[in-house]
């Protein structure tokens, strides 16, 4: 079966005992719907509260949810992307040491971070909190690593780029550059289509140039470099000749010590690339499995809020986890549905059921609490 990248959390009115309800969705799903997992969702009994703060929690909680869902789902692209650039052959990502799919469908509340006597917004705002904290944590880590990246992104566009702007200490060698009291070696851009006219012309662009002194140093798409020498008192009547000429004189100045500096910011860039890299990545995935864990508990709260106010008190409700196929969905909701026993499910039907969808309602809405877990 393909990897499950979404889940359906739902919770069902009990009207007997949840045990016999969990037997009856198993054995339904079972027989008319055997390609969809279904797990319990282990919701503690938390405190309830009054209906005020219940309406005004549920009021929060779309988007709570989306924030935390799109942080997950930011540092886990970070970490897809850290893989890619690294090599690196990424396994499945890990929540207190499980794979998350186990995390999510044999999910246990953490007690000890989140006590259930604890107010329902004081759980859910302990966890945007906290969720918000990593986020900020991975925007500063991530502008320190780009950064770094920016600096090396640019020294290789100056060294891979064309000969018209390409940074040429890597190219020309100290014995290429002759430079006396009278006499200077230029280095000249040239089109590689007017190569034969460079040779034959270079000579007579001003006076006082060396015969045969030209050399061609390298070439590229576009451009081919070369070297000429000539007296230091006509360099500016030979630059304004060949500009005239189409040619192009770079200016350069051969420093061993300059480009013994450049190649050491450069290893030094490369390792604090990989050094940031590495430690990125490793921060993306603890972060990631918190993040996670936050978010199963803040769905937890969801299911458990959401049920009080469709089911009403005492919260007699079982809550469960789904991951249909794409071509069992409907009929995994039409057993869902026929699970409520409720005299009210057609209240519940889509626009063109004549269902309360047709009045402006959300279109997807059901007899019984459902959302979806996107984990990728």
């Amino acid at each position: 079966m393909a990897a499950v990248t979404s889940y359906w959390v739902v919770s069902l009115p009990v009207q007997a005992s949840a045990s016999s309800l969990w037997t009856r969705l198993r054995e339904e799903i079972s027989k008319h719907s055997f390609d969809t997992l279904v797990y319990r969702f282990n919701t503690p009994d938390l405190r309830v509260g009054t209906l005020d703060s219940l309406l005004s929690l549920s009021d929060d909680l779309l988007k709570s949810n989306s924030f935390v869902e799109g942080v997950s789902h930011k540092i886990r692209r970070q970490i897809e992307e850290l893989e890619r650039t690294s090599g690196v052959e990424g396994g499945a990502l890990r929540v207190d040491g499980v794979p998350i799919d186990s995390y999510l469908t044999r999910f246990v509340w953490d007690e000890t971070k989140y006590p259930t006597m604890s107010p329902l917004q004081e759980i859910v705002d302990s966890i945007h909190v906290q969720v918000a904290k990593i986020e900020d944590d991975l925007k500063v880590r991530v502008a320190e690593y780009n950064n770094v990246r920016s600096q090396l992104n640019a020294i290789n566009r100056k060294q891979g780029g064309s000969l018209a702007v390409r940074d040429l200490s890597n190219l020309a060698k100290p014995e290429d550059i002759i430079t006396t009291e009278h006499l200077v070696t230029l280095l000249a851009i040239v089109p590689k289509y007017s190569q034969k006219d460079w040779l034959s012309s270079y000579e007579k662009l001003t006076n006082y140039v060396v015969p045969r002194s030209s050399k061609k140093l390298h070439e590229d798409n576009e451009y081919a470099l070369y070297t000429v020498m000539l007296f230091g008192h006509v360099a500016d009547n030979f630059k304004t000749s060949t500009r005239e000429k189409g040619f192009q004189i770079r200016e350069f100045e051969y420093s061993p010590e300059a480009q013994e500096g450049r190649n050491r910011e450069m290893e030094r860039l490369m390792e604090d690339q990989e050094t940031l890299r590495g430690s990125l990545l490793q921060w993306c995935y603890t972060s990631y499995g918190e993040v996670f864990s936050s978010w199963m508990h803040f769905c937890a709260v969801r299911v458990f809020a959401e049920s009080i106010l469709r089911y009403g008190l005492p919260p007699l409700f079982l809550a469960a986890v789904l991951a249909p196929s794409i071509k069992s969905e409907k009929k995994a909701r039409s057993i869902l549905e026929g699970l409520c026993d409720s005299t009210h499910s057609s209240y519940w039907k889509s626009e063109d059921e004549g269902g309360m969808a047709g009045l402006g309602c959300d279109a997807d809405a059901h007899p019984y609490v459902s959302f979806t877990i996107n984990i990728v």
